[in-house]
């Protein structure tokens, strides 16, 4: 039977991950500071610590997995990445657990290691422009992220391939642009665009405005996290290193994004347009590079997704939301 270490595993993205591979029938062992909080884990061990602590990852990684999978990071939406209040912790956190899994694999021999990165380490100057942000996979130099997150996921990668270089490893790197689905972080201040939206709208009424940050003009692209699973084990299990885009080229705005949610809710919703932090006024994925390289592209469009999303997070709502 083969091996897999899913670290980040109870977040959003690593307990999907565990599930998939659990059905691809994988041995699985999970590692994160917590269990995933809306539903048990499918992992066959797993293990709370804290991966920014050496002596934990060397108790994880205890023999030669067949293929590990480092997720887990400090990180949230833009309420808690782009506020500046956090960045410190952002950037030493996450740097840490890296530089610790990347040594704690290699003193074991082991291979195949992914590494998820993010869309936000692209040049801040090359996404000005909602309509034409420019994402491609050699458009990340002279660099310049819009935030400390940004900037740490882009010294992270550079880890993880120098490893690959210098050492042999198999690492491969891929950049996630806005993951979404069910079970993922949903209200609290970590929450995404999409889950915000859906909470919002399914707390209101028809008639009811919701508050948005900024205009509502800014551009973003959104993939369904099976998609994401997909794109994601193709890559690991390939001779491409990357670093690759994984995401959607449906670009929408924010604006656009509220008008599909509350169209799948069956409700007329205003917006009300506040200050707060937006990020970037333009962000897509350029997929030109992955359909090359992995003949990868997504299978559902947005829509689609959004409606098993709204109707989960739906329920959360209803079951959270005191009876009168």
């Amino acid at each position: 039977m083969k091996t897999a270490l899913v670290c980040g595993a109870g977040g959003f993205i690593g307990n999907h991950l565990v599930s998939r591979l659990k059905r691809e029938g994988f041995w699985v062992r999970g590692v994160d500071l917590k269990l995933p909080p809306y539903c048990d884990t499918d992992a066959d061990d797993f293990m709370i610590g804290d991966l920014r602590d050496q002596a934990i990852c060397r108790a994880v990684v205890d023999r030669r997995f067949d293929e590990v999978y480092q997720l887990a990071a400090d990180m949230g939406g833009a309420g808690y990445i782009f506020t500046g209040e956090h960045d410190a912790d952002v950037m030493h956190n996450s740097a840490t657990i890296n530089l610790n899994m990347i040594d704690a694999c290699y003193k074991r021999t082991i291979k195949n290691v992914f590494y998820s990165s993010s869309a936000c380490m692209y040049p801040a100057y090359n996404q000005e422009d909602p309509l034409n942000p420019k994402c491609s996979e050699d458009s990340a130099y002279p660099a310049a992220p819009d935030s400390e997150y940004g900037w740490e996921k882009l010294f992270s990668e550079r880890v993880y391939l120098s490893f690959r270089r210098n050492h042999g490893m198999k690492t491969h790197v891929a950049r996630y642009h806005n993951i979404f689905g069910p079970l993922g972080t949903w209200d609290g201040g970590k929450e995404k665009a999409p889950a915000a939206i859906c909470r919002k709208i399914a707390r209101a009424k028809s008639g009811d405005a919701i508050e948005i940050w900024g205009d509502g003009e800014q551009t973003r692209s959104f993939l369904y996290v099976e998609e994401c699973l997909e794109a994601t084990t193709r890559l690991l299990r390939s001779s491409f290193s990357g670093p690759v885009n994984i995401g959607s080229e449906e670009m929408v705005s924010i604006n656009q994004l509220v008008d599909i949610v509350a169209d799948i809710a069956g409700k007329r919703i205003d917006k009300n347009h506040i200050p707060g932090p937006t990020g970037v006024r333009g962000r897509n994925s350029d997929n030109r590079l992955i359909r090359e390289k992995l003949s990868w592209a997504p299978s559902q469009p947005l829509r689609e997704g959004l409606t098993k999303t709204y109707a989960w997070i739906e329920a959360q709502v209803r079951a959270n939301t005191p009876q009168k």
